[in-house]
């Protein structure tokens, strides 16, 4: 990973690593050893900074056997297991590689609020940036001025936008859109469908719907479903992520305002749990600051290792 992105990745998780850094740091200024309440004192740390129940005990389980051998006795060796740890747990979920022919439809989904068709405008500025045509489709029909917010995304970054007017059949769009794809030799499609809550079934099935309907004219299509998290959400977004993956069986993970939490280690439960490669992270507001997850930055940043180049 460029240092460039090295750096943005430990800038935004600043709050998590202050929380947790400065949690460790006062669990070692009150004893040198660690014992049976350290452990539980750094339990209850990780619990806090988001990591989860099932995940907090693994990382326990893992530090009570290596202190048992005379392996951990202090906190730099200590950062080091948990370093260990985390980086076998990320590293699990890696995104697929196979070649796909153009156009690669994307479908982006989530609940309201996240930040989606910020995501979708901000890749479809990084696709534009390596010379790739790009289609952007307004399947969010419901939400008033949601077309009309990807158009400006798509005059911002030169992308050609294809929607329908008023409450259309968020299918009906989706089909168009693939329709225009393959007519303009687009190298991608990236389509922005209605925010809704995990738990309502009937929008949980528009989705299926959707993807049936793209898989009529492209077969292994959409290639990539992509579920937009809001880090600030905590543990809700592991629940989020669970109903998603049921009904979408979920290729990836675009995590936004990583910078604006100081729970930011959500991503190593849904990782962990799921095995749903976390593609991309939000980092900031500016155009460049939709940036590709790497989960030893990632650590590092969470740990307050030294940045790498």
């Amino acid at each position: 990973m460029p240092f460039a992105f090295w750096k943005k990745t430990g800038d935004a998780l600043s709050k998590t690593r202050a929380y947790f850094s400065s949690g460790l740091e006062a669990l070692f200024s009150r004893k040198k050893d660690i014992d049976a309440e350290t452990l539980d004192d750094l339990e209850a740390l990780l619990i806090g900074a988001d990591l989860g129940v099932a995940v907090t005990r693994r990382l326990i389980g893992d530090l009570k056997t290596s202190v048992e051998r005379k392996e951990v006795s202090d906190l730099p060796a200590l950062k080091a297991k948990l370093r260990e740890t985390l980086l076998e747990i990320l590293s699990k979920a890696v995104a697929p590689s196979e070649a796909v022919w153009p156009p690669v439809v994307t479908l982006f989904m989530g609940v309201n609020g996240v930040g989606k068709t910020t995501s979708i405008g901000k890749m479809a500025w990084q696709l534009k940036s390596e010379g790739k045509k790009v289609l952007l489709a307004a399947a969010d029909t419901f939400r008033a001025g949601a077309a009309r917010q990807l158009s400006i995304w798509g005059e911002r970054v030169g992308a050609e936008v294809i929607r329908h007017q008023g409450e259309a059949d968020p299918s009906a769009v989706a089909y168009d859109a693939v329709s225009a794809a393959l007519a303009r030799k687009a190298d991608h499609l990236l389509i922005d469908t209605a925010g809704r809550l995990q738990t309502k079934h009937n929008l949980m099935e528009e989705l299926k719907k959707m993807s049936r309907v793209i898989s009529k004219q492209i077969p292994q299509a959409p290639h990539r479903k992509i579920l937009v998290l809001d880090a600030t959400t905590g543990q809700n977004a592991l629940s989020q992520t669970e109903h998603f993956q049921k009904a979408a069986s979920l290729t990836g993970i675009v995590l936004t305002k990583l910078d604006g939490t100081g729970k930011g280690g959500i991503v190593v439960p849904i990782v962990e749990s799921l095995s749903v490669p976390v593609l991309h992270v939000g980092v900031g507001e500016g155009m460049k600051d939709l940036i590709p997850f790497d989960a030893e930055a990632f650590v590092s940043g969470l740990l307050g290792d030294e940045a790498q180049a």
